[in-house]
């Protein structure tokens, strides 16, 4: 299985590049990166700044079908994977926990998708998809429909409830930070 992490978003909340943000000695997406190649062979990096990325020691591909935002990411993850199916992930997700990213590749089976359904949302950045998507997506980035989610309905998808983390930090792992506000709160939850 392929890992992806995609760091094509403008961060217009946050105000700085959320990727570059330093957190215990090493930037949020330097720790996905080193977390991700624990557990897979291939990890990939899907950004439209690729020469920012390039002391991570992993592929960079731009986006395929540029202004698609992350429905357009995961097209360009699953097209450029070496393998079937591709855990997706993030670049804002400072505390990836390998035990849950784990759980949830382990859980695609026959599936298109498996998402996590945590905290009363799906977490389609913390999540597999097949290869069988391809069409889908591109179809749904044609009609200009780039709701990720919607994607969901539209193929089999297996909704990983909290039942299925016992004992994990699951909650963690798919939180992301999109302002200050957020990562000052997530920074002082540690102390």
């Amino acid at each position: 299985m392929t890992a992806s992490v995609l760091a094509g978003g403008l961060s217009r909340r946050m105000g700085t590049n959320k990727a570059l943000i330093p957190m215990d000695g090493e930037t949020i997406i330097a720790r996905a990166v080193r977390v991700l190649k624990g557990a897979f062979d291939e990890v990939n990096i899907i950004a439209n700044d690729p020469l920012l990325y390039e002391g991570l020691d992993v592929r960079v591909y731009s986006d395929i079908i540029k202004e698609a935002g992350s429905l357009g990411g995961v097209y360009t993850a699953l097209f450029h994977a070496k393998h079937d199916h591709v855990f997706v992930t993030a670049c804002d997700m400072p505390f990836l926990d390998m035990a849950v990213v784990r759980k949830v590749a382990s859980a695609i089976d026959a599936f298109d998708a498996a998402v996590p359904f945590i905290g009363g949302r799906l977490h389609p950045m913390h999540a597999v998809y097949s290869k069988r998507c391809l069409k889908t997506i591109e179809a749904m980035i044609k009609e200009g429909n780039l709701r990720i989610t919607e994607l969901f309905g539209r193929i089999k998808t297996q909704r990983l409830t909290e039942e299925r983390f016992q004992g994990m930090d699951a909650e963690r792992s798919v939180e992301n930070v999109n302002t200050k506000e957020e990562l000052e709160r997530l920074l002082g939850s540690r102390r």
